[in-house]
Order: structure tokens, then sequence, then C-alpha cells
């Protein structure tokens, strides 16, 4: 018998492979299934089911992928809004035999109207689940997020109230296997850890202490959640079925004269914001490797073309796996290498960095033409704000720069300035002339004031 977790980076998707008797299923794999099949085979196990707790909003599945490479069947819970052409729709009581085990499907809307639960069971061992399969209505610390149906708001929170007692029932016995951990847009408030049972999260998890079905109704209504736009394609590929990953996650390498022929719409620097902040490529925007599964789908989209700016070409690797993973992998090619580039003059820009003290300076002198800019979340922000900066959510900047006055003079912040050193890059591509960002920014405020 075989539970293996697989753990996507950067997204922090989590998916299994739980195979008995020679057999295997599979829950909601990734667009990159190729390691489903591998550890598959390592097990001696062949992949006879694809199950998917519901239509991800935050990745390309890998279901129509996997199912082509191994002819398995595909399950996927009703109410999708739309036909999953590659899958067969599966409903409340549904039974699978994996061998020594048995997957049984409960109908949990709430988190979306299709999302499902498999109950894991060990037919040797009758009295209750050892295992379920929560996708994302029921994470570890936390539940799903109900947003997605904004006319419906109510509706859904108390649909996914009611889900939750479902999977409760279960026993608190019971392994819950989430589809995203900690770090994940699917949740705000999600333990560090990636294991807990139903008992654990009954007793613990904050918004499972919420007894009565309006109150939790209220506070779910009341969340702040953003919504990139590369969602609704991720909506769109997750009906239509995407793609393969491309087989090589990396891309063209680019010498420094081709360069000056490249045609992409975006150039993406990956580098570190220091790195990004000292120099780079006029007209390249900064996103980090590990911030591109949380923000590049905010500023590139499905029709964009894309170059990559590294330090080394391990970097470029990791930031086109993040890309493939949420289908924008049209990467024209990549390059490493920006000091030699400057060494053989090519010409850089760069973005100031500023400390507390000239922020502080410039706030007490009460500048007409100069804005701090906090581009945290707006949770972020209700817990602690500075007096006289102005709020943009660092993601909303992708159309929302046209609300600002390109005359001006920004100063970027946000926790700790990584985050603000995207929202600068974004601005500066735009045409903002006078910005620079507060290198340590909120964490740096509040240390200054003796704050932890």
């Amino acid at each position: 018998m075989l539970l293996r977790k697989i753990k996507t980076p950067g997204l922090s998707h989590l998916s299994y492979l739980v195979g008995s008797g020679g057999k295997a299923a599979v829950i909601d794999p990734r667009r990159d299934c190729d390691i489903y099949l591998e550890t598959a085979r390592a097990e001696g196990l062949e992949i006879t089911h694809l199950f998917e707790t519901h239509r991800n909003e935050d990745l390309v599945s890998g279901a129509p992928i996997l199912a082509s490479m191994t002819e398995a069947e595909v399950f996927h819970g009703p109410n999708a809004g739309g036909d999953v052409v590659y899958a067969a729709t599966t409903r409340e009581g549904d039974r699978f035999e994996i061998g020594q085990l048995a997957i049984e499907v409960i109908e949990t809307p709430g988190h979306t109207d299709d999302h499902v639960a498999f109950a894991l069971y060990d037919t040797e061992y009758p009295d209750g689940a050892v295992g379920v399969f929560t996708g994302d209505a029921l994470f570890v610390g936390d539940v799903g997020r109900t947003d997605f149906y904004p006319d419906r708001k109510r509706e859904v929170a108390g649909l996914l109230f009611d889900s939750l007692q479902k999977i409760m029932a279960l026993g608190d016995q019971t392994i819950i296997y989430p589809a995203h951990g900690a770090g994940s847009v699917c949740g705000s408030g999600m333990a560090e850890r990636e294991f807990s049972t139903v008992g654990h999260e009954r007793k613990n998890n904050p918004r499972l202490q919420i007894e009565s079905r309006e109150e939790f109704i209220d506070t779910k209504v009341n969340e702040n959640h953003y919504q990139p736009p590369y969602f609704r394609l991720m909506e769109r590929l997750n009906l239509e079925g995407g793609d393969p990953a491309p087989r090589v996650l990396k891309p063209r390498i680019l010498s420094l004269s081709e360069l000056d022929d490249c045609s992409a719409t975006h150039w993406i620097d990956v580098r570190e914001p220091m790195a990004y902040a000292s120099g780079h490529f006029p007209g390249s925007m900064n996103l980090p490797v590990g911030m591109i599964p949380a923000f590049a789908g905010w500023f590139v989209g499905e029709e964009d073309s894309i170059l990559l700016i590294a330090s080394d070409e391990s970097q470029l690797a990791a930031a086109t796996e993040h890309l493939v993973r949420i289908a924008l992998d049209n990467i024209l090619g990549g390059y490493s290498g920006v000091v030699p580039a400057a060494a053989a003059g090519k010409s850089m820009e760069q973005i100031p960095m500023i400390e507390t003290g000239e922020v502080r300076k410039r706030l007490e002198e009460g500048r007409g033409n100069w804005t701090l800019l906090d581009v945290r979340d707006a949770d972020e922000r209700s817990e602690v704000s500075i007096d006289g900066s102005q709020h943009f959510y660092v993601g909303e900047l992708n159309e929302r720069w046209k609300e600002l006055d390109q005359s001006r003079h920004y100063t970027l912040m946000c926790a700790s300035g990584m985050r603000a050193t995207v929202a600068a890059g974004w601005l500066a591509c735009r045409g903002f002339g006078k910005l620079d960002i507060y290198l340590g920014s909120m964490g740096a405020w509040k240390a200054s004031q003796g704050e932890n």
C-alpha cells in the first residue's frame, strides 16, 4: 500500500498518488505529470483512476494529459460551470476499488460548485475512513475561499459550512489530505505544516470553531481575497483540457546580440529585488523566481510572449517551470549575465532604495508631489499602516496604474520590499520615472518604533 504526496513549490499545490494491489489513483495532478507515472512504475503500480476535487483556478490540471499517458479514466464532480470534456461525472456515494483501498465520493460544494472530497477507506479495517482528500474545502488551519460567485456570496458560504460538516462526520481519526498548503492563494490562514486529522482541525482550526451557520457565512463574506486575471484562463483550460507541458522546461539561451532582436512583449527579470534595483535592462520588470506563481498571472496574459533574464541558467529553468504550470509558456528565450552585459556597454537602469529615516523625513515635510504607495493586501493594511500612505494592491496595478499620476514621485512599500520592487518595476515599464523603494518597508518601520 502506498500514499505519496507530490508537492508543487511556489503554488503550494499538493497532489497525491495512492495505490494498492498493483493499481493506483492520482488526485489533482499538475500539468507536468511525468512524476506520477514514474513514481507508480517504480512501485509496480498501474494508474487506473484520476480524481479531481474541483476545477482548479490557480494551475493547469494534468488529468487529461496523464489520462492520455496511462488510459486511466478521469472523474470530476457535478456542476462544473461547463462540460469537463476529458472527465466522467462522479457523484455522492460513488465508490471505487483500488486494490485493498476504496475511495468514496462526497459532494462538498462551497469553494466551487463542482467541489467533491474523496474519503479513503482500507477495506481490511472497515471501521471508519483512513483519510480524506479535501481539495480546497478544508486545509490545515483554514477552510476554502468562497468568493468565486460574487452574486451568491451568502449561498456558497453556507454550502461550504454544510460541506465541512460532512467531512467532520468522517470521524476524528481521519487524516486530511488538502490540495494546497501554506502560501497558496486559495486560502489565507493555512498552517505551515501539511499534516493533520479531522480531530485536530475540529479542535484547532479557527473557522471550524464557528458553530453558527450564520456566523460562519458572515465571516466568509467579509474575507478579502484577490483574483488575478489568469484564474479565468485556468478555469477555461480546466474545462477544455490543457496541452501537455513542454518536454524541455528550460528556455533557449540567447546571446547578448540576440537580445536586440527579441520581440517578447514582457522582459521579466527573475533575479532578487536588490539585484534588479541595482541594475536592469530598460523596459524589464521584476518577478523574482519565488514570486512568479503568485504574481505572474496578474501581469502576463495568455497572448503575451516572455523573455526571461536571470543570474544563471538554474534560475531560468526554475522560472520556466513555474510559468508552465499556469500555462504562461510562450517563452521566447532566456538570458543570464546582467553584469557582463553592462560591462559590454549595454545601458542599464536603476531604481533607488531609501531607508526609514528618509521616509519619515518626507512624511514630516509633507512633500506635495510625493506619495508613499503601500502595495500590501487589504488585510495587512487593516492591521497596521503608515499615516499618509496611499493603498494600491500590487496585483491590481496591472490596470490601476492608469489611476496614478506619472508626474508624481512615488515610493513603493510592502512588508519587506519584495512586492514593492515588483510594483516599482511594473510602473517603470509603464513610463513612471520618479520612483524609489522603501527598503525593509513595514518591517523596518515597525523595527524603528521598537515593535516586534
